[in-house]
């Protein structure tokens, strides 16, 4: 890995869940990574910032409303050649096939541990730099 900065995108309605994704990722989720953080509270900000941005990894709020992350996990899925990878934040477990479904990259589950996620996030972050 180089010393350079990933860019990830938060995804949430509500700004609480996203300081709590920003917590447990934080700015190193492993010794050899650094993260600096985008911020987006409903779709059209989510992809003017995928527009924009050099995004390499998008961690989105699966419960957040009108938009959940699943939904827009695939819609961006969907509209982007090359779209980054995703990974959801669900309540549920049960909703991985859901996320599956979507073309999710990875699933993370409501309360965030943090080493969990911080293991979850460089392994994306690993496999997006070598493809």
């Amino acid at each position: 890995m180089t010393d350079r900065t990933y860019t990830v995108l938060l995804y949430s309605d509500d700004p609480q869940v996203r300081d709590r994704m920003r917590l447990a990722i934080g700015p190193r989720p492993a010794a050899d990574l650094s993260v600096e953080f985008v911020e987006a509270s409903d779709y059209a900000a989510c992809v003017r910032l995928v527009d924009d941005y050099e995004i390499d990894l998008m961690v989105l709020d699966g419960e957040a409303t009108p938009g959940g992350g699943i939904g827009i996990a695939r819609q961006i899925k969907d509209d982007f050649v090359e779209a980054p990878p995703t990974c959801v934040v669900i309540a549920r477990a049960a909703d991985r096939w859901l996320a599956a479904y979507a073309q999710v990259d990875g699933t993370l589950l409501h309360p965030l541990d943090p080493v969990t996620t911080g293991q979850t996030v460089a392994g994306l972050l690993r496999s997006h730099a070598a493809a």
